[in-house]
């Protein structure tokens, strides 16, 4: 993990992600169902991961927010710190289905995190059919994103089923070696002092005209008095207030679903190899296609969907969290899986070129400046205007272990944040698992959606030859 900037303040991006969680559907929670081909030992697996801590000391941290929320939230060691509290054992009852191992992973996931504690949780689950386990593995996102939650992976997983284990530092030694951090009050105090310092990130009277741009988000075109580009392409962002598309995921709720599927890497590359474009593009139309042929078959069918999608920024110098959005509209009307595909190539061109000027980093630093209860009511605004959201995780190529049992699937579960649902993909040793999470509001039927995926799956890498 040494090639992650771990910084004592949240980022913008992270601080939205923490205040906007004061609506529980946009919590920005995600997890992994890790499937084994038995139970791991929990004794190791518990001090593997209090190791993990010692080497990446965001998991022995809470956040402490500023005062009056004027500036970031900081991280500061939780002395009350209790390993036991973030990993957990329990077991499935007969006859330990796979269905009711997500149906449990669901809540574990959507269950909210005492926020007087570090922000993570893992579950060794046993119980499963044919003498297997799982674990589900919680982070908030303002811990980590999808890729740097790979890397902290490293920090528990081995190459081979009796690797030699590592030895446990004593915490005590530690701590007196790492340089002291400051408390609570000092850091708050210190935030203070910044924002009086530096300012607002954005002038007040921007940040005034913003407050009555919510309160009538039909003025948002007409707002083009900032100069920056950037600002603009807020503004521009903010103003799309269209309606998602599906005439089916109307309504939200607090219920989830977890399905998954599974594609073959090679098969997978090898179909959008053959069409000229990248594995994500074949995502992203292995993920429309499901969602057009589920309007179909309910006798819904519409030319068009809006789909987030996540894209890295990462580089040498980011910190736990480095992505951005990007929305498309995306072609779901009847038409060939290849010539969707190459739809999909242009749409997607062409909304990383529009989202040029509008990072989330933008987007949080001008909300930063906002009350969390406009805040929050603009991101449920933006949500509305999305019907689905994926993300693509890059995973290891290569068999791996966790404390003596072998990982079989590792199926990601990605945040809704007011979706109808939300596909994640993580590769790991020859295959793609896609966890696809649903709010059981909008997506009423979610085994046929899960049955359109894996027919959509099959379709595809039937174009590899």
């Amino acid at each position: 993990m040494s090639d992650i900037v771990y910084d004592s303040k949240m980022s913008d991006a992270e601080g939205l992600m923490w205040r906007l969680e004061k609506d529980p559907q946009l919590s920005s929670t995600f997890g992994t169902v890790t499937l084994l081909d038995r139970a791991p030992d929990f004794a190791l697996l518990t001090a593997r991961l209090l190791r993990a801590t010692l080497a990446m000391p965001r998991l022995r941290q809470r956040v402490q927010t500023a005062p009056g929320n004027i500036g970031a939230p900081t991280w500061v060691n939780d002395s009350d710190f209790d390993i036991n509290m973030h990993v957990r054992r329990i077991a499935l009852p007969k006859p330990g289905t796979e269905r009711q191992l997500f149906d449990l992973a669901s809540l574990i996931c959507a269950d909210p995190f005492d926020r007087s504690r570090p922000l993570w949780q893992f579950t060794v689950i046993e119980g499963l059919k044919g003498n297997r386990a799982a674990i589900v593995q919680k982070l908030h996102h303002t811990i980590a994103d999808g890729e740097s939650g790979v890397q902290l992976s490293l920090e528990y997983l081995d190459f081979e089923r009796d690797a030699v284990q590592p030895i446990t530092p004593n915490p005590d030694e530690i701590d007196s070696a790492r340089e002291d951090l400051r408390d609570a009050d000092t850091r708050a105090a210190d935030a203070v002092r910044d924002v009086l310092a530096s300012g607002l990130r954005f002038p007040l009277e921007v940040a005034k005209q913003v407050k009555e741009l919510l309160a009538d988000p039909g003025q948002l075109p007409d707002a083009s008095n900032a100069a920056a580009d950037t600002f603009r392409g807020i503004v521009s962002q903010l103003s799309d207030t269209e309606a998602a598309h599906s005439p089916l995921w109307t309504d939200r709720s607090a219920r989830r679903r977890i399905e998954r599927a599974t594609a073959p890497f090679d098969d997978t590359k090898a179909a959008a190899t053959a069409l000229g474009g990248t594995l994500n593009t074949a995502f992203m139309t292995i993920a429309t296609e499901a969602a057009s042929r589920y309007h179909v078959a309910l006798d819904a069918p519409v030319d068009f969907l809006r789909s987030s999608m996540a894209i890295s920024t990462r580089t040498e110098e980011s910190g736990a969290n480095a992505f951005s959005l990007v929305r498309l509209l995306v072609p779901t009307g009847e038409m060939p899986i290849e010539e969707r595909f190459h739809a999909i190539q242009d749409a997607t061109a062409h909304a990383m070129e529009d989202s040029s000027n509008t990072s989330l980093d933008a987007l949080a630093a001008l909300a930063s400046a906002m009350p969390t209860s406009l805040i929050t009511r603009l991101a449920r605004q933006q949500s509305q205007t999305v019907d689905f959201a994926t993300s693509n995780v890059r995973g290891a190529p290569v068999p791996l272990y966790v404390a003596g049992a072998r990982l079989l699937h590792n199926i990601p579960i990605g945040p809704l944040s007011g979706v109808a649902f939300n596909l994640t993909l993580l590769s790991y040793d020859g295959h793609l698992d896609m966890g696809l999470n649903t709010d059981a509001a909008a997506v009423t039927e979610p085994e046929l959606l899960r049955a359109c995926l894996t027919d959509s799956i099959a379709a595809f890498t039937a174009l590899g030859g």
